[in-house]
């Protein structure tokens, strides 16, 4: 099956009777396992950004985490019926991201995780000496993240980047909670270090 998204000025993409930016994800997952384009369209428009930042770290290639960006929502769309809500919908769409960007690394020699992609956004009310300040201290922690194991990356990627607690961390990357814990710990203990000799 096809998934067409129309484009936002399009009359198919104006909701029907309610704001789409008051639709819980979870309620748009509900829709769209009925089939509802425009609720699929709506949960695309809110993470497509974040999960595609999200591959390109991961596979470290913009056509390959454009196609796998679409793969996500495809599945989202053929499985919508299958979510339980035992996580939140991010978290559920990250470990879909997750698999199909390792699945795709493994026939790549090349393939790793790459934080030199990470981007920051300075604060637009900010003068230039605090921008600039800000530039040299990300720029610092990204140097500093790329010498991480990939291990360690990937959790502070999710933790800081994406917002995810210890708990889904873990079921994104299926390891356990206090494995988390212990590859958080050593990643920041480690970026410290780093992060003070550059």
């Amino acid at each position: 099956m096809t998934v067409a998204f129309a484009p936002a000025g399009s009359a198919a993409a104006s909701p029907p009777h309610e704001a789409a930016s008051e639709t819980s994800d979870e309620t748009l997952i509900g829709r769209i396992a009925g089939g509802d384009q425009l609720a699929m369209r709506t949960l695309f428009a809110r993470h497509r950004v974040a999960l595609y930042r999200w591959l390109l770290r991961l596979v470290r290639d913009e056509a390959l985490a454009e196609d796998l960006l679409s793969d996500v929502f495809l599945d989202v769309w053929r499985q919508a019926a299958s979510f339980r809500g035992r996580a939140s919908v991010s978290t559920w769409l990250l470990a879909i991201a997750r698999h199909k960007a390792l699945s795709a690394r493994r026939g790549r020699n090349d393939a790793e995780l790459d934080e030199a992609t990470v981007s920051t956004v300075p604060d637009p009310a900010d003068d230039a000496e605090v921008t600039l300040q800000k530039k040299n201290r990300a720029e610092a922690l990204r140097q500093s993240l790329h010498r991480l194991s990939p291990d360690h990356r990937e959790v502070i990627d999710l933790a800081y980047y994406h917002g995810k607690s210890v708990k889904e961390i873990a079921e994104i990357v299926s390891i356990s909670e206090a494995t988390v814990k212990t590859r958080m710990f050593y990643a920041r203990r480690k970026l410290a270090e780093l992060v003070e000799r550059t």
